[in-house]
């Protein structure tokens, strides 16, 4: 038989569209922007998965204090992504210590994988906020 026939009948059905989720989403991104819906964000933002939404006052990782992840840990989530700008980067001890105060985990990744990461958390219903570093000159 060639190897590109099969006709064993074991391959089953499946459904290959986007899932739906009830919360707000990123629909995209690219260098400096993301979007959210119909509509392009090319400053830093939070976004939570129970319809919150706010500018994060930061154009690059120098500009960040306690003060921004003060700002994260009032949210009450279970978990904050920390989308650190085109490449990784982590905060410092002391600015995170809000969030280990309230016991709230913070995971550290570039921008675009804390997009998928925070559709994915929140998608599952998860109590989650993603604050993304929106850099405007390139690293």
């Amino acid at each position: 038989m060639d190897a590109l026939q099969h006709t064993d009948s074991t391959f089953s059905n499946m459904k290959i569209q986007p899932d739906i989720i009830s919360v707000q989403s990123i629909s995209g991104y690219g260098p400096g922007w993301i979007g959210v819906g119909n509509e392009k964000i090319s400053t830093s933002v939070v976004i939570g998965s129970r319809g919150e939404r706010f500018n994060w006052d930061c154009k690059s990782f120098e500009d960040l204090t306690a003060e921004h992840f003060a700002q994260l840990a009032a949210m009450n989530t279970e978990l904050i992504i920390f989308g650190s700008g085109n490449r990784i980067r982590f905060p410092q001890a002391a600015w995170i210590r809000p969030l280990i105060d309230k016991q709230t985990g913070i995971e550290t990744m570039d921008t675009q994988a804390a997009c998928r990461t925070y559709n994915i958390l929140a998608g599952e219903g998860r109590s989650v906020a993603v604050a993304l570093l929106l850099e405007t000159t390139s690293e």
